[in-house]
């Protein structure tokens, strides 16, 4: 018995010992193909969702509220009857001044006639020339109060017409403010501006101003592209375009936003005013480019600290990078770093919101050359330190404009300890 647990421990011991050995033996680092990605810079915020326009509905007339066949929610065309007001006393004033009219028309045939009768005696000498006169100032006065009555029948039709008050733009409801059997006042009569009935608004194209941090808005023009999300839908992104940029900044706690107005499509009115939304500003894209890992970059400060845990010489890797052949600049136009009308600028040391820094281990230091790294690559067997020119970068990734090539073959080091 005795015999068979010192076999067991003697195994144990084994065990653990090739274990030792495999750890001793890995390597401090992974190897990451060069390949050809996607890279895109976003500045990211967030904003509650805005109708673009919203109108409060009012009615010229005064009175109660006798219909109202709208909800909210409710999608109405222009022109469509949003509610209906007690025509009572406007339906009076019409009738009255239909009224009135009449008798003006009235009085001014009559002095119509008596002015043709006036005329032909003045002619004849049988009436004086006063007498003439008076019969013209009667026909005058009738002509105007005929357009008089003409002007406040019409007064009395359009008031009726205000009793149905109707949508002045396609959209939807959002809110009934007034509703069935409240007694209204006209804007026109009130001092106070009147009831407002309802909110409608369009909501085929909604708005979110967004506060991006003032590191970020530098960056942002008018015209870029922008996809939001929103918690109703996670799994879909919606898509639309930066509008323009407040001029006027918004400080919270200590940290400056400036608002940007994002105009984002919205045919099938998913997207509701109020609902929470993050916003992703499409700062600057490439197709396709090669990249390597951020982590993989070192800049000539780090490349001796990195070059004695992948145990190299430091004297020799500095003697290899001052023999390595210049590696080409930036391209101009859509190779550099940052989109601007539609132009990139040159890279610039990654930053928050997309141009991230690397942080050393994984990455350059903070006083690197802009845009240019160095990469330890494996050729011809063995591990070389190798320039290299950047271009765009993302949180993980950055573009490689000269230096290495497909197929290529980078270390990362490990963020563990090492031994």
């Amino acid at each position: 018995m005795v015999t068979r647990y010192r076999a067991a421990a003697a195994g144990l011991v084994l065990l653990s010992s090739a274990a030792c050995k495999q750890a001793e033996s890995a390597p401090p680092y992974s190897t990451v193909p060069v390949v050809r990605r996607d890279i895109v810079v976003t500045a990211t915020a967030s904003g509650v969702i805005q109708p673009i326009l919203t109108l409060s509905v009012k009615s010229k007339a005064s009175g109660e509220i006798l219909a109202e066949p709208v909800q909210t929610g409710d999608e109405v065309q222009k022109g469509q009857l949003l509610a209906k007001i007690d025509p009572r006393i406007p339906q009076n004033n019409l009738t009255q001044a239909q009224a009135n009219l009449n008798v003006a028309e009235a009085q001014l045939e009559n002095a119509t006639a008596q002015l043709k009768r006036s005329d032909a005696l003045y002619q004849s000498k049988s009436i004086t020339e006063s007498d003439y006169e008076a019969a013209k100032l009667s026909y005058a006065t009738a002509k105007a109060a005929v357009a008089t009555a003409q002007a406040n029948l019409q007064t009395a039709k359009d008031a009726m017409e205000d009793t149905q008050v109707r949508a002045p733009i396609t959209g939807t409801v959002l809110e009934l403010d007034a509703v069935l059997g409240t007694v209204i006042s006209s804007p026109t009569n009130d001092v106070g501006g009147g009831t407002v009935i309802l909110k409608i608004a369009n909501l085929d194209t909604v708005q979110v101003s967004a506060l991006v941090d003032e590191t970020d808005v530098g960056k942002v023009r008018a015209g870029m592209p922008v996809t939001i999300t929103v918690d109703a839908y996670p799994n879909r992104r919606f898509d639309g375009r930066v509008l323009k940029i407040e001029p006027q900044a918004q400080v919270n706690q200590n940290v400056t936003m400036f608002p940007v107005d994002v105009n984002i499509l919205n045919p099938d009115h998913l997207l509701k005013p109020g609902m929470n939304t993050e916003v992703e500003i499409h700062i600057g894209q490439r197709q396709g480019v090669l990249a390597v890992p951020n982590a993989a970059l070192r800049t000539p400060r780090d490349v001796g600290s990195a070059a004695k845990v992948l145990g190299l010489d430091s004297t020799t890797v500095q003697r290899e990078l001052a023999a390595a052949p210049a590696t080409p600049g930036p391209r101009a136009g859509a190779d550099t770093a940052l989109r601007d009308g539609g132009k990139l600028h040159a890279a610039e040391p990654p930053r928050v919101r997309g141009q991230i820094q690397p942080s050393s281990p994984g990455g350059p230091a903070a006083g690197g050359a802009p845009g240019s790294y160095i990469v330890f690559a494996r050729r011809g067997g063995r591990i070389a330190p190798v320039p290299i020119q950047t271009g765009l970068t993302d949180q993980d990734y950055i573009e490689v404009m000269g230096g290495v090539t497909e197929g290529d073959t980078v270390l990362v080091l490990s963020s563990g300890p090492t031994r």
